[in-house]
């Protein structure tokens, strides 16, 4: 069934903007989080009229970022049906040339905001034990992958930070569901100096992410390819996966 109320987080651009255009259309009320009004106005423009209510703010203004799932609460009439962790940011931190600004941005935007979005909508979700919860992490999350350490660090922590959430809703009507994309053809990845083996068409994106979404399944990772190259790579010990991961070009 398509959700009435939407809240999705990074909803300006890529998978974000793919999700909430997706929902929109189909009949849902979107409530679209993003920081360039920008492009939420183009969003907006796209999608049937009232479907898609756009939000401007930074997702790392805590604050504001809840004040914002309350508001969106109280206007669906309580619990948001369906709530979409997205908002990401993509960042070399190689070792050699650290940045601890940057660090602290990228984890805060991949992390902190994503746990704050989903913390912030699970009290209601589960008084009226409904709802579904989403989080974008990457494949990225099972290794540390050369240059980009912040990144491959705040996916991790979204990774476990989703399990827990399934473990503790067990037996109730909430959903928790990780996903776990590969390299999709997005703004983001434009900036990408080196290769992406399996890239992925954003709308195949969009549709993979909406299947598994209305399946409740707990787990969604595409594309099938980069899935077996991840696994395989997670496989490999320590001794043998940081010699091979060092030859890598990955900044």
């Amino acid at each position: 069934m398509t959700p009435r109320t939407v809240f999705v987080t990074g909803a300006s651009s890529g998978l974000g903007r793919g999700l909430a255009l997706h929902y929109a259309r189909a009949g849902a009320t979107v409530h679209a989080v993003a920081r360039r009004k920008a492009e939420l106005d183009s969003l907006v423009s796209e999608a049937p009229e009232g479907r898609i209510l756009k939000v401007v703010l930074d997702v790392t203004d805590s604050e504001k970022l809840v004040a914002a799932i309350h508001r969106a609460e109280e206007a669906a009439s309580g619990a948001l049906d369906l709530v979409i962790a997205n908002a990401g940011l993509g960042a070399t931190t190689h070792a050699r040339k650290m940045d601890w600004a940057l660090v602290k941005q990228v984890l805060e935007v991949n992390t902190t905001a994503a746990a704050v979005t989903l913390a912030a909508a699970l009290p209601a979700m589960v008084a009226r034990n409904a709802g579904h919860l989403v989080a974008v992490s990457s494949l990225a999350a099972f290794r540390g992958m050369p240059g980009h350490s912040a990144y491959c660090a705040s996916k991790a922590a979204l990774h476990v930070f989703m399990e827990s959430l399934r473990v503790d809703l067990r037996g109730t009507g909430v959903a928790a569901t990780t996903i776990y994309p590969g390299f999709v053809k997005t703004e983001m990845t434009a900036k990408n100096r080196f290769p992406m083996p399996f890239l992925v068409e954003l709308p195949d994106a969009v549709r993979a992410m909406v299947r598994g979404i209305e399946k409740r399944r707990p787990v969604i990772a595409y594309p099938l390819p980069m899935v077996a190259v991840a696994r395989s790579l997670s496989a490999l010990p320590r001794s043998l996966y940081e010699p091979i991961a060092g030859r890598s070009r990955m900044t």
